[in-house]
């Protein structure tokens, strides 16, 4: 899925261990399935809730932004990019992130699923 040139993303597979990632996925497909280690703030919330990224993500490093296909993410992504934080659509989301076999967990550390 392309969102043109204005919308700055990586491939799953230039994801590093230890790279940043922001869930903005709903509760229902964040608890059937997630990155573990991603911080969550679903998109519904994400105005409100706008600290709790500012005090979880690096302060120079890049904030990787992921839902289910790549839609939502880019929608946050433009929103970071106006604030002046280093923000990326991650391509295909977390439909591209399970296909190439990165691991889906639950809140109890159990195999999870992307809805």
């Amino acid at each position: 899925m392309s969102f043109g040139t204005g919308v700055p993303s990586v491939q799953i597979g230039d994801l590093k261990d230890g790279d940043f990632l922001l869930d903005v996925r709903e509760d229902d497909e964040w608890q059937a399935g997630h990155a573990q280690g991603a911080l969550h703030i679903p998109i519904s919330e994400f105005v409100a809730r706008y600290g709790e990224l500012t005090e979880a993500a690096p302060q120079d490093g890049r904030v990787h932004v992921i839902c289910r296909s790549g839609g939502r993410s880019a929608q946050v992504t433009m929103y970071l990019a106006q604030q002046g934080i280093d923000a990326v659509n991650v391509d295909g989301g977390m439909q591209v992130w399970a296909a190439a076999g990165r691991p889906v967990v639950t809140d109890e550390g159990k195999p999870g699923h992307v809805l």
